[in-house]
């Protein structure tokens, strides 16, 4: 897949896509086999998180129901919903996680951030990192042995 060139993002009202530089993405995708995925990476990752206004915009130029691509972006933990803050925190919440003490990692991390406005923390199912369970993945770096005291420290740098 080709990267498409970096525009500044473009807002229509305040906290709305560009539906139109949307469409133009799309368009251009959209003779790739399994365009669907792609585009909302894209998406995902010019604008910071696949906007609702985006889902029909995407359905009509791929010809898709809202239903089909709310399905996929909703179902990938990768797409989200609204824009990331400052940092983004992962926790695995998957089996060997959770036998090494994954939920109350989650719970400890999630009572010292409390409404934090610089930290995104985000439940995952496998990072892939089992054998160094609880794993964790703060700003794309991947954690094992994560503790909070560990999460919290790495978060202040």
């Amino acid at each position: 897949m080709s990267q498409q060139p970096r525009k500044p993002i473009q807002k229509t009202e305040a906290g709305t896509y560009d539906l139109e530089l949307v469409r133009e993405i799309a368009e251009s995708m959209k003779i790739m086999d399994g365009p669907l995925i792609p585009i909302l990476h894209v998406l995902n990752d010019r604008f910071g998180y696949v906007d609702e206004t985006a889902i029909p915009v995407v359905a009509n130029v791929l010809n898709l129901s809202r239903a089909e691509v709310h399905g996929v972006v909703s179902f990938y933990h990768d797409f989200r919903h609204e824009p990331a803050k400052r940092h983004v925190l992962k926790i695995c919440r998957a089996e060997a996680c959770q036998s090494m003490g994954a939920e109350k990692l989650f719970a400890e991390v999630a009572a010292a951030l409390g409404e934090s406005a610089q930290v995104t923390l985000e439940p995952v199912y496998c990072l892939g990192n089992c054998a160094l369970s609880p794993a964790a993945m703060i700003d794309g770096r991947l954690y094992g042995r994560m503790n909070a005291d560990k999460a919290l420290a790495e978060l202040r740098k």
